[in-house]
């Protein structure tokens, strides 16, 4: 895992501006997430993964031959868990913080910032201050959550946890 971090307004300026064109400001739904002054992109490298589990004391995993040797791709499960904890730190130090997609600007922000080849973004972490109260939630806010008790399976898959008052609706 590893962290481009973009400090103060020259920095993640040059980021917006790759990822969100002037023209497209008005109608975007955050209006203060280009004012965080951090942001943290958090990256994966399956390729060290790889190097890694090729090591005496991993090969037996038999997992340091291809990435298609992973059931599950950990690389990103790592990064991911990392984004969370530096949320969680960010929070703990009284910080506001929004984890979002780059979704079609990678290779942009790759080219941008002279990432290596190999490292693939996860994701962003926007840092600074809470917003304010006033500020609107997100259009998805309003779908809601799933029940606990839709999500959370005791024993058996498929039966509900009774001891949550909104199991079996």
């Amino acid at each position: 895992v590893e962290f481009l971090v973009l400090e103060g307004p020259e920095q993640t300026s040059a980021y917006w501006a790759v990822t969100l064109p002037e023209q497209a400001r008005d109608a975007f739904p955050w209006p203060r997430l280009p004012l965080a002054p951090v942001l943290v992109v958090v990256y994966a490298d399956a390729g060290r993964y790889l190097d890694r589990y090729s090591e005496p004391d991993k090969a037996s995993t038999e997992l340091g031959g291809s990435d298609e040797d992973w059931p599950i791709p950990y690389w990103f499960i790592d990064a991911a868990f990392s984004a969370m904890a530096l949320q969680l730190l960010a929070v703990d130090e009284g910080l506001g913080c929004c984890f979002f997609g780059l979704f079609g600007h990678e290779r942009d922000i790759s080219r941008r910032f002279d990432v290596p080849g190999g490292q693939r973004a996860i994701g962003a972490v926007a840092i600074g201050y809470p917003a304010p109260d006033d500020q609107r939630p997100s259009t998805s806010a309003e779908r809601g959550r799933r029940d606990l008790g839709e999500v959370l399976h005791r024993g058996h898959w498929g039966i509900p946890d009774v001891r949550l008052p909104e199991a079996g609706r």
